[in-house]
């Protein structure tokens, strides 16, 4: 029998996998997984791939899409072809030019234990095969989180004052061209 380090799972490019993914040996994606992957060993979402999923792992290589938070313990790679909408969290990051993000990214130990806690701490119950969603701090499911909207808070605070300087500026043009 093949010891566990020398297996790998492949999930082939005509395949869809909706679920929750937890893989024990190397893996190869090169079709499409809608929900969560949890890698206990080397993870590589191939070129053509779509992931519409929150990934936590070892070392994973992304060579295709991914539209969801990832999470690398020891190393997270981006190939040329790479695509990540969602936030980034490595212990080492290699970003290859080409590739390319939108999210937040975070780089160390100190990040990564961060994350994986704040993940950890999130995970809500769902029905089967389907993953919860979060919205503005309530799971699709209906369950709570208690992640702090302090961030998101800051951020529409400084927006709306930036937004009330710039109409007090225009009142102001706007009252000296009706006195001209």
């Amino acid at each position: 029998m093949a010891d566990r380090q020398e297996q790998l799972t492949v999930i082939g490019a005509d395949t869809l996998v909706r679920g929750e993914i937890i893989a024990q040996s190397a893996s190869y994606i090169l079709g499409k997984v809608e929900g969560n992957i949890v890698a206990h060993a080397p993870l590589q979402i191939g070129l053509g791939a779509v992931c519409k999923a929150n990934i936590q792992g070892t070392s994973i290589v992304v060579e295709g899409t991914v539209e969801g938070n990832v999470i690398a313990s020891e190393k997270l790679e981006l190939k040329p072809t790479a695509l990540i909408k969602g936030d980034m969290t490595a212990a080492k990051l290699t970003v290859t030019e080409g590739a390319a993000f939108t999210g937040h990214c975070a780089v160390g130990a100190d990040a990564v234990a961060t994350a994986q806690q704040l993940a950890n701490h999130q995970a809500a119950p769902s029905l089967p095969g389907r993953a919860p969603t979060l919205t503005n701090g309530t799971y699709s499911n209906g369950t709570s989180s208690n992640r702090s909207n302090v961030t998101t808070t800051e951020h529409v605070d400084s927006a709306l004052a930036g937004l009330e300087a710039k109409l007090a500026g225009f009142n102001k043009s706007r009252a000296a061209a009706e006195v001209s």
